[in-house]
């Protein structure tokens, strides 16, 4: 049995937080300022004294320390939680983040509602590998080893010739609230072949993202893939051979359209 995620594995280790002392006037100044922050932990050293949002911040004097008017009520999430208990808590409370305390109470991460979005993403992609994996060993009489790993955009051999810029859009908006699932790749005796996540890695690659997570699927000794067949017979090298197709929608998309 497959074991369920935990909040451990999903939660931003790194957070970023108030002190009681600080002014209103301070952190609305961070809050304004961030593009990912509409909240803090505060914090007295590594304990989780409350915290606050803008919507704490909104008719609070400028000069009024944060203790004031922070939220010491407080749900906090361990490591060891489930997502799926996170999800719950997060969706009555109708909060947007749980503070990830240790069994001393020192903070040690946030888990948000996006992380758990992402959480549920990244359990699909193992099926994905699992079947591709069964695929290959049976047509090629082989067994397959996989590994989580980043790889570099730049090193992929894409194995799909075009992608549609509609959905391009929308893989964008998920890499920029970290809601991307994993790459596919194949390892082939050092040369790397995207298997899944063409419209991913273009999306990266217009971010200047150099990096992505992938789950590798390893072939020690080299074999000859289809996959490799045709993007050879494509004439597809590395990403920039992909081209955008902007004429047109997704089909998914254009059949949605007929059907309305």
């Amino acid at each position: 049995m497959t074991q369920k995620p935990t909040v451990g594995e999903y939660m931003t280790r790194d957070v970023a937080t108030v002190s009681p002392t600080d002014t209103v006037a301070a952190v609305s100044k961070r809050i304004v300022e961030s593009e990912e922050h509409n909240g803090f932990p505060v914090c007295k050293g590594r304990k989780v004294e409350g915290f606050v949002t803008a919507r704490d911040l909104l008719l609070a004097d400028d000069a009024a320390p944060i203790f004031t008017v922070m939220t010491e009520d407080l749900i906090v999430a361990h490591p060891e939680m489930k997502v799926t208990d996170a999800a719950r808590v997060i969706l009555r409370s109708g909060i947007q983040k749980l503070p990830v305390v240790d069994d001393a109470g020192n903070l040690v991460g946030i888990i948000s509602n996006t992380d758990v979005v992402r959480s549920q993403i990244e359990r699909a992609t193992p099926g994905k590998v699992g079947k591709l994996m069964r695929t290959l060993e049976q047509i090629h009489d082989i067994e397959l080893t996989e590994e989580r790993r980043q790889v570099k955009i730049a090193s992929l051999i894409p194995t799909q010739g075009r992608v549609y810029a509609d959905e391009l859009e929308g893989r964008q908006y998920e890499l920029h609230r970290g809601l991307a699932e994993p790459l596919v790749v194949i390892d082939n005796n050092g040369q790397l072949y995207l298997a899944d996540g063409h419209h991913r890695v273009l999306a990266a690659d217009q971010l200047d993202i150099e990096e992505m997570d992938a789950y590798v699927i390893l072939i020690e000794s080299p074999i000859e893939l289809g996959m490799a067949k045709t993007a050879k017979k494509e004439g597809l090298v590395s990403i920039s051979d992909i081209s955008i197709v902007d004429y047109a929608r997704h089909p998914l998309i254009e059949t949605t359209e007929r059907l309305q």
